[in-house]
């Protein structure tokens, strides 16, 4: 069956209807669907620090029910290592593309890498080093990529991109420089969200399904437009603008937080054990 054909039978985009109206549609025929969502400022509210976000205590569970609910067919794809991700959502694990598709663990539980050089871990030493100068600025290494956080110095923000680019071109053409909310990091250019959520979709139990991504922020575009192009949704969490290729938005990740609690009572309530009753 064609993407065109799944888009009509799971009853298309209607970009009259509020975004609230799809959640009733999705959760009649989850199985129609795979879900793609970023962490940091779309399931979690940003901090001011990486390792400071604060994980709501009923939303690993809530994962969980939802990752049921579409039958396994939930992936998280971030620009956090794995390991840091996972730590976030303990005791569940989730297939998640980890540094924007870098590393990535599959349904099966397999984890495809891209492999880095010694040269690049040199590369990082050295900036890590010079960073020890730039009061206010964070230097989170990766593995495949580092990122320099400047949330608690915006002022340096030009500086540091200059910077940044310097590393960029000693690190060479197999990398790119990647803007962010307050971070802007040099990682693979061969990896990023949209062919992570592509990937994906070539396995089961996500193959033949419509996706649905959702992000906060300019690193999630990738995903947005693959998501556009296959005849899936996609969806940017903060004010809506047109610098952006999502279809819809939501204000904030409470609101999002809020939908996943509704189609995680449908995961529970599709439980045999628990039919009739309530969370």
């Amino acid at each position: 069956m064609s993407h065109e054909e799944q888009s009509s039978q799971a009853g298309g985009v209607d970009p009259e209807r509020p975004l609230e109206q799809f959640v009733s549609k999705i959760a009649l025929e989850p199985g129609a669907w795979a879900l793609f969502m970023d962490i940091d400022g779309t399931l979690i509210d940003l901090a001011e620090r990486p390792n400071a976000v604060a994980v709501p205590p009923d939303l690993p569970e809530h994962l969980h029910l939802v990752s049921e609910f579409f039958g396994g067919a939930m992936a998280l794809v971030t620009g956090r290592a794995l390991v840091y991700a996972d730590k976030l959502f303990s005791p569940h694990r989730f297939p998640i593309a980890g540094l924007h598709g870098t590393e990535r663990r599959r349904a099966d539980g397999g984890v495809d890498r891209i492999e880095i050089t010694a040269d690049f871990d040199l590369i990082k030493a050295d900036l890590t080093h010079e960073a020890l100068s730039w009061p206010g600025v964070l230097i989170e290494d990766k593995g495949a990529a580092i990122a320099a956080h400047y949330r608690q110095a915006p002022e340096r923000r030009e500086e540091l991109e200059a910077v940044m680019a310097r590393y960029l071109k000693q690190a060479g053409p197999d990398f790119t420089l990647q803007n962010g909310k307050m971070v802007v990091e040099i990682r693979p250019s061969h990896a990023n969200k949209g062919s992570a959520l592509k990937a994906f979709l070539d396995e089961p139990p996500f193959t033949g399904r419509l996706p649905i991504a959702i992000g906060d922020d300019v690193t999630d575009e990738a995903m947005f437009r693959e998501a556009n192009a296959l005849g899936g949704l996609s969806i940017r969490i903060g004010e809506p603008g047109s610098d952006t290729a999502a279809q819809y938005h939501l204000p904030s990740a409470a609101a999002l937080r809020r939908l996943l609690a509704e189609l995680a009572e449908c995961g529970r309530r599709a439980r045999p054990e628990t039919k009739g009753k309530s969370l």
